[in-house]
């Protein structure tokens, strides 16, 4: 093919795509770096799932998964959650929306390697898709904590609503991440770098 193939060229792009449009923010945050931090917590709940609550999780597939997990929004855009979940007519039609920018992210690889991305477009297995969905709502409550800590209050409501979500999975890698890791976004660098010494 003469001009190649746009799929990595499409991916970079993710950096012009912002998230949280619908609010001020203190620090605007784009896909890419959404989605890099979700692919770091994602990687971490499968290791708790594994390694400390001793169930099957394959960390590096749970990173990869949640890298592509908003890939498609190069086409769609970022929908702000009230207005994707608003109702169901409307989740439906983005639903579809979305699988159409799957199927021409897809596109833009070579016939032989679309089949190794597929499951990350097509949604991955069961238990990876959890802690790929547990990832985004926990960078979500991250963003808003970050936000909060700004002095910016409009993500006051966000960060109780985004809370209230992450604890109605009941899943135990999240509270353990919670527990354990939540708190220091709370404090200063200094105060960061002091809480383990």
């Amino acid at each position: 093919m003469e001009d190649g193939y746009s799929f990595f060229a499409l991916i970079s792009r993710l950096k012009y795509v912002t998230r949280w449009a619908l609010m001020r923010n203190s620090d605007i945050e784009n896909v890419r770096e959404h989605s890099h931090m979700v692919a770091v917590i994602a990687h971490a709940l499968a290791v708790i799932r594994r390694d400390v609550f001793k169930r099957d999780a394959d960390p590096g597939e749970a990173a990869i998964a949640a890298l592509y997990h908003d890939a498609p929004e190069i086409f769609t855009g970022d929908m702000p959650t009230p207005v994707k979940y608003h109702n169901d007519a409307i989740t439906a039609a983005y639903r579809e929306v979305e699988a159409v920018a799957a199927e021409r992210l897809s596109d833009a690889l070579p016939p032989e390697l679309r089949g190794a991305f597929a499951p990350y477009f097509d949604g991955a297995d069961a238990g990876t898709e959890e802690l790929v969905k547990a990832a985004d709502k926990l960078a979500a409550y991250i963003k808003c904590l970050e936000e909060l800590g700004a002095g910016n209050r409009e993500f006051s409501l966000a960060a109780r609503q985004t809370r209230a979500k992450l604890d109605a999975l009941h899943m135990a890698e999240v509270e353990y991440f919670i527990e354990r890791f939540i708190p220091a976004f709370e404090h200063t660098l200094d105060q960061q770098l002091t809480i383990d010494n």
